[in-house]
């Protein structure tokens, strides 16, 4: 087991959802906290759950599309902490809209924080992650890095690109000896606000959109603190691949068996 007490964890998107539920998992195992977050109110209500609970907790206003400040994020967090073991890239955001609904413009901006943060977050910290003992990325995909449903072009690029950049890491890692595992994760339906805070495309019938997002609300279940222990349940047994969920589970398994029409049968019980 990759014993996290002591431990140093950088955590995108820590102000609530996925990133919070991790933040809370770590720190029930004494690893010390570098929480970032374009939202500072949220964040600071976070960071502020782990006072006194004997573990050191800093805080970072952070914007992943923003290459500059993610260029100069590792030096304000070795400011505050004497290394980094650990790399959570959870920052992500969605949009609802086909292909032709979705302006290149916002496809750009999903791109910039859901792929590119990851990308440009794990190349800031690798020579800092170098430096530890037995460091691992653990990179957020989707249920939507598994299957690619329709109106899902956005989210499903950015997510299949991560499941990918995370598993050709791996395996360049593993080949020249590094101490540095990748995880890649691929949460199926949380309770968290991405759908509440998705932004939709400017073509879309607002009342279509309302019902959209009423719709897809339902299918958001697990709590994010029960997806946060199991993601880091699985970093401690240095696992390469998790899905959480029941849903992520069954979906993996009939993209399988059915790589190319698994929507007709995903589809149908959606409906």
């Amino acid at each position: 087991m990759f014993d996290l007490k002591n431990k140093v964890a950088v955590i995108t998107g820590a102000a609530g959802g996925i990133g919070r539920g991790i933040a809370l998992a770590l720190a029930k195992r004494g690893c010390h906290l570098a929480l970032a977050d374009i939202d500072e109110a949220a964040l600071a209500r976070t960071a502020a759950e782990f006072a006194g609970k004997g573990i050191k907790v800093t805080q970072y206003r952070l914007d992943v599309s923003n290459a500059e400040q993610i260029k100069a994020f590792p030096a304000r967090v070795l400011a505050d902490h004497a290394g980094v073991d650990l790399l959570f890239n959870n920052a992500g955001v969605a949009i609802g809209g086909t292909f032709e609904q979705v302006s290149e413009e916002d496809f750009d901006w999903l791109l910039s924080i859901n792929l590119f943060g990851v990308i440009r977050m794990t190349r800031a910290f690798m020579p800092v992650l170098r430096q530890s003992a037995e460091a691992r990325i653990v990179n957020l995909s989707s249920l939507f890095g598994l299957i690619a449903p329709p109106g899902q072009t956005a989210y499903s690029a950015s997510k299949f690109a991560v499941r990918g950049f995370s598993n050709s890491l791996r395996h360049e890692l593993e080949m020249e000896g590094a101490k540095i595992g990748v995880t890649v994760v691929h949460p199926g339906g949380i309770a968290t606000s991405i759908a509440k805070n998705a932004r939709i495309a400017a073509a879309i019938d607002k009342a279509e959109a309302d019902l959209q997002q009423k719709k897809f609300q339902t299918f958001l279940k697990m709590p994010p603190e029960q997806a946060g222990e199991i993601i880091v349940r699985a970093v401690e047994k240095r696992q390469p691949r998790v899905l959480v969920g029941n849903d992520a589970k069954a979906a993996g398994f009939i993209e399988r068996l059915f790589p190319v029409g698994y929507w007709k049968i995903i589809g149908r019980q959606l409906n």
